[in-house]
């Protein structure tokens, strides 16, 4: 052997002899921490079986939970009505003036905006008021109510093709598909209410101008019928007409008349019986043919006011009447054309206003769930168990590492003083 090596030989044992306990150390780590925690395998058992039946009746006390889902393509959105919304949506925020001015410039993808709409307070109020979710979920105050419904509802939207996905989680089949397709209705009729485009200011112009027409209209159908009904005069051109008509036939007949009684007085004389009665129908045709000319009520020739009743006025009194029931009649029929003509203007606005409004596109209506998504009671046992045993594990391992820590070890007295402490301080409460 050479010199230089036995000279070396010490320092190699003696290097040789610090890594040996190292070694052996970590061997003793691994081999007391599998020791300690075989001693305690009952403990682990007991811990185990404890937290496995716990769990078991955790999990079955969880009530079980139904998902409803519904997609919709939000239409594209432009002008005064995409500006209210997104007013709407980010009133009194830089996000909200950022959503205006995109709408302004025409943005064509406002899923955010919709998306945000659909977790608007107005929304989920009338949501809870629909579905009395105040009581369904058992709570006091409507905001705990918006607060739960909104980590029950689960909305997203696909950045790539714009559709929005609306996911809501509830205890009942029926309330989930409920709850979703009430998203829709009450986005369909968010959008609806604040729409203010051209369309919708002038349907509401021509409704108030329409109703303003209407209420003419009757007025004046209202005057025209008591001035007939007091007048007796329906439609004055042909009443004149048949008056002038039934004159000339009343004086035909009477002009007849007179001349078969100038006959029959030439023939038989004043005093026969056939001349008296030719003089009686005479006087009943003067008498008719001045009824008509001047009309019911009035002298007739000093024969005595006469008290019968003509269904038509008289013919001089059509003049003064014509006029009158002209004007009146105008008025009408002019109330009548501007009636019919806005009623055309307003079914046309109307249907104007309908294309304006924003509708939203369902491609996926919620449907009635077929089966539970929830609790998943086997994981939530078997994840239960197993955190039991690690924690077990851990305690075991800082329980032992506290025993073999010296006494005077600065971690070991900070924690006696801080324990003393408060044993002082519960002793004195």
């Amino acid at each position: 052997m050479p010199t230089g090596s036995l000279e070396q030989l010490p320092q190699i044992q003696e290097q040789r002899g610090q890594n040996l306990p190292q070694a052996v150390h970590k061997k003793a780590n691994w081999v007391t921490n599998t020791s300690l925690f075989w001693d305690h395998r009952r403990m682990f058992l007991r811990v185990a079986m404890v937290v496995f039946v716990l769990s078991i009746l955790f999990a079955l006390t969880l009530p079980k939970e139904f998902v409803s889902t519904a997609r919709i393509m939000p239409p594209e959105q432009g002008g005064s009505s995409a500006a209210m919304l997104a007013a709407l949506v980010g009133k009194g925020s830089a996000g909200g003036l950022a959503g205006l001015a995109g709408s302004l410039l025409g943005a064509k993808n406002n899923g955010a905006m919709f998306v945000a709409l659909l977790h608007s307070g107005t929304v989920s109020g009338h949501l809870i008021d629909r579905f009395d979710l105040q009581r369904v979920y058992h709570k006091k105050y409507r905001i705990d109510t918006a607060k739960r419904l909104g980590r029950l509802t689960k909305i997203t939207v696909d950045t790539k093709s714009g559709v929005i996905t609306i996911v809501v989680t509830d205890e009942t089949r029926e309330r989930a598909r409920d709850l979703a397709q009430g998203y829709l209705d009450e986005l369909n009729s968010l959008v609806a209410r604040v729409n203010t485009s051209s369309a919708h200011r002038e349907r509401e112009f021509i409704e108030q101008r329409l109703n303003t027409v209407q209420a003419e209209l009757q007025r004046a159908q209202l005057e025209l019928s008591d001035f007939s009904s007091k007048n007796t005069t329906i439609d004055i051109r042909e009443q004149t007409r048949a008056t002038v008509e039934a004159g000339a036939k009343l004086e035909g007949q009477l002009i007849a008349s007179e001349s078969e009684l100038n006959s029959l007085r030439q023939i038989y004389g004043n005093q026969n019986v056939r001349v008296r009665a030719a003089e009686a129908r005479n006087t009943v045709l003067k008498r008719e043919l001045q009824r008509a000319n001047v009309g019911s009520g009035q002298d007739l020739d000093g024969g005595g006011v006469d008290s019968g009743i003509h269904p038509y006025p008289a013919l001089r009194q059509l003049p003064q009447l014509g006029a009158k029931w002209a004007n009146l009649y105008r008025t009408v029929r002019v109330h009548e054309t501007v009636f019919d003509l806005l009623s055309e203007e307003y079914e046309t606005a109307r249907i104007e206003e309908v294309k304006s409004i924003p509708t939203v596109n369902v491609i996926d209506f919620p449907g009635l769930p077929e089966r539970k998504t929830g609790p998943h009671r086997t994981l939530i046992v078997l994840i239960s168990t197993f955190l039991a045993t690690v924690l077990t594990a851990v305690y075991l391992l800082v329980r032992r590492s506290w025993l073999e820590m010296d006494e005077q070890d600065a971690r070991r007295v900070l924690v006696a003083r801080i324990g003393a402490t408060m044993r002082n301080r519960w002793g004195r409460g």
